[in-house]
């Protein structure tokens, strides 16, 4: 229950010799005092026990603050746009669900460390890596050591990026000449079902998995250990004589050779993403990264439906040991809409528009368009109980593992804004709208119509009662501003009501949501707190960029919640125990205000400073803790990367 990898047992009766006789494995027990015991450990007397104690403790904050640990950005990423494993800089794989990214994990040492699961090769004499990087504009990664080189890739060829999930194939190549060590520990359910492994000709059955899965590996002499219920194979393997390939297959229990070669399907893969990264029109700023943040996004799109998941992870935490630790492998269809909106302004239109068919068939099976829900899991479906995984004991000690989002009961009408605005960016972008886009365009708009008096919970999901917050007003506006303008466009008419409406809206924010005292917009018409999301009111283009309402609020965020490189969302209690990170997607708001504002020198000292998060392979998680220098949140965000592609993208067009 409380995800402890063994047990201390420590004790000086005669009854203690019970628990030490049924210790095992790693399970240590201590006799204290000289009579005879079967504990494999003694101390004197309890002043020694202090110190054992004292010492564990110490040990203990070692491993929750490093050096064992991986720092979040450190993590690269793999993707067949079905589901996503994370790689450590030693290449051990150590998150991996199947069949998609929001399915019980396989490899989560991520999440509990090696014994909830991995899957790592590196030389056998356990020297440092060179290096690690992806090959050209793809999701093939390299890691390299002293004559030995891995490289890792999720097979994205046969069109299997927008297939159903439930087939997938994780490809290891082991090449050089020098002696590597592989340790293949997978954990069914996040290590909740005991895992047994058999071995066959050919490679490795997981004999406890839902699914058929194998680890395909002709040639390699497996040793299989007991490690708890569990079951770890381990194998040296010698490359010298040629690459050795390793291919987990899930779906099958095939162990036969593959129809097409590694070296064709490595070759297919590369062509999957290099192909569609070679059609983006990247800024004259900071191309690769840009470039690398949309093949990031597109990591996140769910293939066989279009749904953009807004992390590859659950509970990467926003507060290292503490509580805030949430789901992010779902679909918000505002997150999504603003990261397909970011492809579209680097003139890729394809995501958007698979996004918009996938929203349109979740439209079809809810009562009314006005009950649209904030989060869907991928193949958009509504999302079950939130619950927790005790078995885990959580990225450096943060607990509770969560798995579901109780945000998807909540009510969010800014959710209805993004979707119009990527409508409206795609009909400029020349798209082919068809008359269902439409009609979306006016179901979101009678949604607004009818619930933008209510007060909601808000972009940022805090668990309180419902208030009535600007932002989610001001998407309010952009809802109806944007469907005029679409309209105007696609019939050639204009919209009486929608423009008393947009009227509306705008007169309620303004006289509502700016406090004078402040001389700021706030988070809620109740409350006078700061809150980084009030940047949309100039954002949106509700007020114009000049409108002192607007720089004074700019003023104001940048003083009260920016701290150095990074830009908090509010600082007000919000039930939660513990503080999070600065998110970055606040940082990069105030960066594009700045923009309009036209203090462009600040602007562009600003992104300099962001590109520094930036993660060693390209990604960035969530949020930064200015005060310790440390990522936080999920990995790789959505949002941290659509807001540096649109930051990219404004100040390139300042000349």
């Amino acid at each position: 229950r409380v995800a402890a990898t063994a047990v201390l047992f420590v004790g000086d009766d005669l009854t203690d010799e019970d628990a030490f006789a049924v210790l095992r494995g790693p399970d240590a027990g201590v006799k204290v005092g000289p009579e005879p015991s079967r504990a494999i450990w003694r101390v004197r007397d309890t002043e020694e026990v202090a110190r054992l104690l004292a010492a564990l403790a110490e040990l203990r904050a070692q491993w929750l603050a490093g050096p064992g640990t991986v720092h979040i950005e450190d993590h690269a990423v793999l993707s067949d746009q079905r589901t996503l494993a994370l790689v450590t800089p030693h290449a051990d794989i150590t998150w991996l669900c199947l069949p998609r990214v929001d399915s019980p994990a396989m490899f989560a040492g991520l999440l509990g460390g090696p014994g909830a699961g991995s899957f790592k090769i590196g030389p056998a004499d356990d020297r440092a890596p060179l290096g690690q990087g992806y090959v050209g504009d793809t999701f093939i990664l390299r890691t390299r050591w002293p004559g030995l080189t891995v490289t890792d890739y999720l097979d994205c060829t046969g069109g299997r990026a927008f297939q159903r999930a439930g087939r997938s194939e994780l490809v290891r190549v082991i090449d050089g000449d020098t002696a590597a060590s592989v340790r293949f520990a997978p954990r069914v359910d996040f290590g909740r079902t005991p895992t047994r492994l058999r071995v066959l000709d050919g490679g490795l059955l997981v004999e406890s998995a839902p699914d058929p899965v194998v680890l395909h590996s002709p040639g390699v002499v497996w040793r299989v250990a007991e490690e708890g219920i569990h079951q770890t194979a381990m194998a040296e393997i010698d490359p010298r004589s040629g690459p050795v390939v390793l291919e987990l297959r899930y779906g099958t229990a095939d162990l036969g050779a593959a129809l097409a070669s590694e070296t064709a399907r490595r070759e297919q893969t590369h062509r999957f993403w290099h192909g569609w990264a070679a059609t983006l029109r990247l800024p004259a700023i900071e191309p690769a990264i840009v470039r690398r943040s949309a093949l990031a996004l597109k990591a996140l799109v769910y293939g066989p439906t279009g749904a953009i998941a807004a992390a590859g992870t659950t509970s990467l935490p926003e507060h290292i040991g503490g509580v805030r630790n949430w789901d992010y492998r779902y679909c918000w269809p505002r997150d999504a809409a603003l990261a397909a909106a970011a492809l579209v302004k680097l003139g890729t239109t394809g995501t958007a528009m698979k996004f918009l068919d996938w929203l349109l068939g979740v439209l079809e099976h809810i009562d009314s368009p006005e009950r649209l829900r904030p989060i869907y899991t991928v193949t958009g479906r509504e999302l079950g109980p939130e619950a927790e995984i005790g078995e885990l004991s959580g990225y450096r000690g943060s607990r509770p593992v969560r798995v579901g989002n109780a945000a998807a009961q909540q009510v969010q009408l800014d959710v209805f804004g993004p979707i119009v605005d990527l409508v409206a960016l795609l009909s400029d972008a020349g798209a082919p709208l068809s008359p269902e886009h439409w009609k979306l365009v006016e179901a979101m708009v009678r949604a607004v119509a009818i619930r933008w008096v209510e007060p909601d919970h808000g972009i940022w999901e805090e668990r309180k009662p419902k208030q009535h917050h600007v932002h989610s007003k001001v998407m309010c506006w952009v809802t109806v501003d944007r469907g005029i303008r679409i309209g105007q466009k696609y019939l050639g008419k204009r919209f009486p009501e929608w423009e008393q409406l947009r009227s509306a809206i705008a007169a309620d924010v303004l006289a509502n949501g700016f406090k004078r005292e402040l001389g700021a917009f706030t988070g809620t018409y109740e409350e006078s707190s700061l809150d980084a999301a009030a940047l949309h009111v100039g954002l949106s283009g509700l007020l114009g960029p000049q409108d002192p309402r607007f720089v004074s609020t700019v003023n104001a965020i940048a003083e009260g919640l920016r701290v150095g490189p990074t830009v908090y969302r509010y600082l007000h209690d919000d039930g939660l125990t513990g503080t999070e990170g600065g998110f970055h997607i606040c940082y990069c708001w105030l960066i594009e205000s700045y923009i309009l504002l036209g203090r462009v020198v600040e602007a562009r000292a600003m992104f300099q400073d962001y590109v520094q998060m930036v993660g060693p392979t390209g990604l960035i998680p969530e949020q930064f803790d200015p005060s310790t220098r440390t990522s936080l949140g999920n990995h790789p965000q959505a949002y941290s990367h659509l807001g540096l592609i649109n930051t990219a993208i404004a100040l390139s067009g300042t000349g």
